[in-house]
């Protein structure tokens, strides 16, 4: 591990909040590059994800968590559990909340945030759907709830205020080395990449109850070196088959729509040529399956 100079800054800063409040937005706003799937709907990030910001006097380690919700299931108490988690052993929390929402007295948040010594930052995200006038009342609200080491108002989708948010947090992180090299952005596999911008096609297809049950396993992971192309078989997985029909579509349309707008993705990740075949699979209430769970990497 290379020995930064004196007053290097890094440390861990786990982003918590309640689902879409825009924590995977701002994730991929602090590194410059899309590590974290997004989408409208809640409940989308299901892991805690790493993202690395590099600067010449700090390294800033980010990691993005799925919502905090009130658990039924046993892949939601999983999600939630990971953002438990995240909150231990990190040397900052960003509670992320929603500037044109109302204020959160009642959140499972409160509950994570209990149990946390750690410095906690409060975020106002989506500052751009409100006028300025509201914000200080807002501010004011939140500061009665507990006491915020710093309140930053900002706007993940613009970039507004970002760079503010990450000098505050900056100032909260102690002196400590460079943990990765400064050209790496997160620590994750390709392929774990690669499943979620799967899914994240499905998400954006789909309604209801379907993208809640689908979980992406790439399969196959295979450099064609001769034709500069990378060959990927990934299995979409779902709880029913009235799921399946409609993921496949008429006459396959559906998964082929799915399958063109990941690769093109994919290929912008990789950079190089991807040549994607995707298949449809019933797991019935994997869900609820810790066995099944588990296989699909949700441990």
């Amino acid at each position: 591990m290379k020995q930064p100079d004196a007053g290097f800054r890094s440390g861990f800063i786990a982003i918590i909040g309640r689902p879409n409040v825009g924590k995977s937005t701002l994730l991929n706003c602090l590194v410059g590059q899309k590590i974290a799937i997004t989408s409208p709907k809640p409940q989308t990030t299901r892991n805690r994800i790493l993202g690395i910001l590099s600067r010449d006097d700090a390294q800033m380690l980010f990691l993005d968590t799925p919502g905090i919700h009130r658990a039924k299931s046993s892949l939601n108490k999983y999600m939630v559990d990971q953002a438990r988690a995240a909150c231990q052993d990190v040397d900052l929390v960003l509670w992320l909340v929603e500037a044109d929402r109302p204020i959160d007295t009642d959140s499972p948040v409160h509950e994570v945030l209990a149990n946390v010594s750690t410095p906690v930052v409060l975020g106002i995200n989506k500052v751009d759907l409100v006028d300025k006038d509201a914000l200080l009342p807002m501010i004011d609200a939140y500061r009665q709830q507990r006491k915020f080491a710093d309140i930053v108002p900002f706007s993940a989708l613009q970039g507004t205020g970002v760079d503010t948010l990450q000098q505050v947090m900056l100032k909260h992180l102690p002196e400590g080395p460079r943990y990765f090299p400064e050209d790496q952005v997160t620590d994750l596999p390709e392929r774990f990449i690669v499943a979620e911008i799967i899914r994240e096609q499905v998400l954006n297809r789909t309604q209801q109850e379907v993208p809640y049950g689908v979980a992406v396993i790439v399969e196959s992971f295979q450099e064609n070196q001769k034709r500069n192309m990378i060959n990927i078989g990934a299995v979409i997985n779902v709880e029913r088959e009235a799921h399946k029909r409609i993921l496949v579509g008429k006459g396959g349309s559906m998964v082929r729509n799915i399958g063109k707008a990941a690769r093109l993705e994919i290929e912008r990740l990789l950079g190089v040529k991807v040549y994607l075949e995707l298949f449809v699979r019933v797991q019935k209430n994997w869900t609820s399956s810790d066995r099944m769970m588990k296989e699909f990497g949700y441990e």
